[in-house]
């Protein structure tokens, strides 16, 4: 495909569209749930990931181009506000990351769409950070 050509695509069309969205964001709670180095970010969800799991496929079809799922059934996303109840520092955004880093590799995303969308929520993920960073002694 040309970069003209992928140009005519939505991330959500490049990604699969619906079936392979879904199966990213369960593969990402999958690996929450599994996989201890991802503890502390899943400590901060609740013990049943179901509603959760929707949110965040609600939220990413709207957000790659695809139906706008999570404005229709909850409005705006709010993102910061909605998760200001939870301290997100470096370390949580970064377990965030690695965790969805992970998934899009088990889920064999194309490795440019990887790139690109691991760029943008960085971004994202970046500026949810809400806790103060606790001081590095001796540095």
């Amino acid at each position: 495909m040309t970069t003209e050509e992928s140009s005519a695509f939505s991330t959500f069309d490049l990604i699969g569209g619906a079936s392979k969205l879904r199966e990213l964001v369960d593969r990402f709670y999958d690996l929450m749930e599994l996989e201890p180095e991802f503890s502390g970010i899943r400590k901060l969800h609740p013990p049943q990931l179901n509603d959760t799991r929707d949110k965040l496929y609600w939220f990413l079809s709207g957000w790659m181009g695809g139906p706008d799922l999570y404005v229709e059934r909850i409005g705006h996303p709010r993102l910061r506000a909605r998760h200001l109840p939870f301290p997100i520092a470096s370390d949580e955004r970064d377990q965030w990351l690695r965790c969805m880093a992970w998934a899009l590799q088990d889920r064999e995303v194309d490795e440019s769409l990887q790139l690109r969308l691991m760029e943008s929520f960085y971004k994202t993920a970046d500026w949810m950070r809400n806790k103060a960073e606790c001081p590095v002694h001796g540095a």
